[in-house]
Formats: structure tokens, C-alpha cells, sequence
């Protein structure tokens, strides 16, 4: 049995005139078809009845469901990665990049719950089409030389401790910031009647910081 939602179908493609902006607009569409329903569950259809497009022009455009998806992954890393490097941490002394590099990732996370809904899905999956992608794995390499850059330049200044890696740093930063999303609706349920005010009260963004300059500071 052909499997309708990996095969192109031959329905005329509509939209020729503009490949940049319809690709985009796929994007966009597909982003939260996967965040919300993982690979498994999103179908090709309803992204293109969103789209005013047809499943032919996105499989032209991207090859298959799969090349969708990690094209989506792509776009949502290079989204976060592209304004990091816009912070222009290099620029900045170390303990305030730092301050910077969390409180961006904070708030990035905490404006982006579709991202976290990827990754998550992702994991789901083990890694299977993130692995697939060298865009990603450099995108993300570039993450840890920038905390490289800030946490080496900290050490020679002596305000940063001798011994950590930015691998170490960078799963600190992500651990604390991915959490507050990721498990916020559980986390509400479980303990929400113990704040006293109807729902858990998460991590701050000054207490993350304050959590991750203490645990890198000298």
C-alpha cells in the first residue's frame, strides 16, 4: 500500500511565482504542524490546505515528509543560532556575556514553546533526523566556541573557575532554561496548589542567571 502522506500526489502545483516566500510560509506552517503532532502524527495535507499550496510543490521543495521535518529542525536552530551571534557576546566582558547568553536563551525558550516541542519530539525519535543534518551539528557547534571564547577569556581574567568545559556550561545553560517549558504543564499540575497561587511558580530568569554565574564564577 503507497503510503499517501510520503508520495507526492499530481495535483497541480499554484504557487510559482514567489519560491523564497512559499517556502518560508511552508515552514512556518510545518513548524507547528510537527511541534504540536511529532513526525509521525503531522500529515503533508493539512500543511498544504494552510499554505494554499499543493503536496506536490512541497515535495518539490523538500523532497519528502522526512526532508521536511529536518529542514524544519534546521530553520528552528538557525532562527535561535542567528540572533545569538547578533549579540555580538565577543564584544561584551566575560561575566556580562554570559549574563546575556543565558538571559537570551531564557527568554528564547520561554517565546518558543514550538521549538521546545521539536526538540522534545526529536528526542522521542532519538535523534534519528537531527543526526542527519550537518547544518545542525555546525549550527550548534558554533554555540559551544562561542561559550568557549567568553568562558577562556573569564579564566584569564580570573573571574571564571579553571576546570569546566563549554559543554559543561552549555548543558547548565539548557537544562535550566529548556525545563521551565518542557515540563511546565506537569510541573503546574503536580505542585501548582503549593505555591498558593493556582500554579507552580518556575524558575525566574534573575535566578537562572544568578545559578549559572555561580556555578561558573571563581
Amino acid at each position: 500500500m503507497i503510503n499517501s502522506d510520503t508520495t507526492p500526489t499530481r495535483k497541480a502545483s499554484t504557487r510559482t511565482n514567489d519560491p523564497e516566500r512559499t517556502m518560508a510560509e511552508i515552514l512556518s506552517v510545518a513548524t507547528k504542524e510537527f511541534a504540536h503532532k511529532g513526525l509521525a502524527g503531522a500529515r503533508i495535507d493539512e500543511i498544504a490546505a494552510a499554505t494554499r499550496t499543493s503536496k506536490r510543490m512541497i515535495y518539490y521543495y523538500f523532497g519528502s515528509k522526512e526532508g521536511l521535518y529536518v529542514s524544519v529542525l534546521e530553520a528552528a536552530y538557525g532562527r535561535m543560532r542567528k540572533i545569538e551571534a547578533n549579540l555580538h557576546l565577543k564584544d561584551l566582558a566575560p561575566a556580562l556575556a554570559l549574563k546575556n547568553l543565558v538571559e537570551f536563551t531564557y527568554d528564547h525558550h520561554q517565546g518558543n514553546e514550538d521549538f521546545i516541542r521539536l526538540v522534545m519530539n526529536e528526542n522521542v525519535q532519538r535523534g534519528e533526523y537531527l543526526g542527519q543534518s550537518k547544518a545542525i551539528q555546525k549550527l550548534n557547534g558554533s554555540a559551544l566556541e562561542t561559550i568557549e571564547d567568553l568562558y577562556m577569556r573569564g579564566v584569564k581574567q580570573g573571574v571564571f573557575k579553571k576546570g569546566l568545559s563549554a559543554l559543561e556550561i552549555h548543558s547548565a545553560i539548557s537544562a535550566l532554561t529548556f525545563f521551565n517549558v518542557s515540563n511546565r504543564h506537569t510541573f503546574a499540575l503536580i505542585f501548582g496548589g503549593k505555591s498558593g497561587l493556582g500554579k507552580a511558580q518556575t524558575l525566574k530568569k534573575s535566578q537562572v542567571v544568578d545559578m549559572i554565574t555561580s556555578y561558573v564564577s571563581a
